[in-house]
């Protein structure tokens, strides 16, 4: 699921910021940003996001600077290298005779004259506001990734609906494949020319076959269980994609043999509905935490 968090928190004149990116993805995957000084906190981070997050591509971008004080910089002049480059320039300019002067703008351009001294900090005693950030973060990144989740269920609701709505129409016509079947067979067998009553007992055990081989009944039961548990996962305040993702597998095996079996060209129909809603809900499924 997608969502956006970003935390701040403050300390000894450092301000620490996290922000929280994540895209849709079927498995988990954590990717993290941060500075080098503060590289051994990391695990911890993918620890506080793996209690909350267990699903989705997820970027992490952890910054930290020192705020100025009283209008104070943290950037020096390292007039020493100045100097340096500048006897250099002048003894090129001698020995090639050269024209013209240097401006202190082209001296500022060289490596090192210009040197910003980072803080050094200790990572054990940052992590508490750190974490305070990161918790902040992830607050607002899971609020927004709720308010997806409470479209993407009432979007799911619809599309189970319309699955319940065919097995309905489905289970209203199992008499109708024997009854039908029976009549087919006895029209066949009259148009080949055999005498044959309805209440002949061979007919009769072939049709009865039939009613077997196309029976239906457990089928219809278990899909219809899948979905009841569908509706139940779905009121849950805890991570059900994986769940959903093995139910909607277990559908999708009763959906093919219902149509399999049925042998009946409504059945069918009602069969490639219920898998085009399916395969939606399957997708959907894959962005549920």
């Amino acid at each position: 699921m997608t969502g956006y968090g970003r935390g701040e928190a403050h300390w000894h004149g450092f301000k620490f910021t996290v922000e929280l990116n994540s895209v849709n993805r079927k498995q988990s995957e954590i990717s993290v940003d941060i500075q080098r000084d503060l590289i051994e906190l990391e695990p911890r981070i993918r620890d506080e996001i793996n209690t909350s997050v267990s699903r989705g591509r997820l970027h992490v971008v952890v910054a930290f600077h020192r705020q100025a004080a009283n209008g104070a910089s943290n950037v020096r002049l390292n007039e020493s290298l100045a100097r340096t480059y500048l006897n250099m320039i002048r003894k090129l300019k001698k020995d090639l005779k050269l024209s013209g002067e240097v401006s202190v703008e082209t001296l500022l351009r060289f490596p090192g004259v210009l040197q910003t001294q980072e803080p050094e900090i200790d990572p054990e005693a940052v992590w508490p506001h750190l974490e305070k950030a990161l918790s902040e973060a992830l607050k607002k990144l899971i609020a927004m990734r709720e308010k997806e989740g409470k479209f993407l269920r009432r979007e799911l609701v619809k599309r189970l609906k319309l699955i319940e709505s065919r097995i309905g129409a489905i289970e209203g016509m199992r008499s109708q494949i024997v009854d039908r079947y029976r009549s087919q067979l006895h029209q066949r067998i009259q148009s080949a020319g055999i005498e044959l009553r309805l209440e002949d007992e061979r007919l009769l055990k072939e049709v009865a076959l039939f009613a077997d081989r196309c029976d239906i009944t457990e089928e219809i039961t278990r899909l219809q269980s899948h979905l009841k548990q569908v509706h139940e996962q779905l009121t849950l305040r805890e991570p059900v994609g994986r769940t959903l993702d093995f139910l909607a597998q277990e559908m999708n095996r009763e959906i093919n043999t219902i149509g399999a079996k049925a042998n009946h060209a409504e059945v069918s129909q009602h069969v490639v509905q219920m898998k085009a809603e399916l395969e939606k809900i399957r997708e959907q499924i894959q962005n549920i935490e």
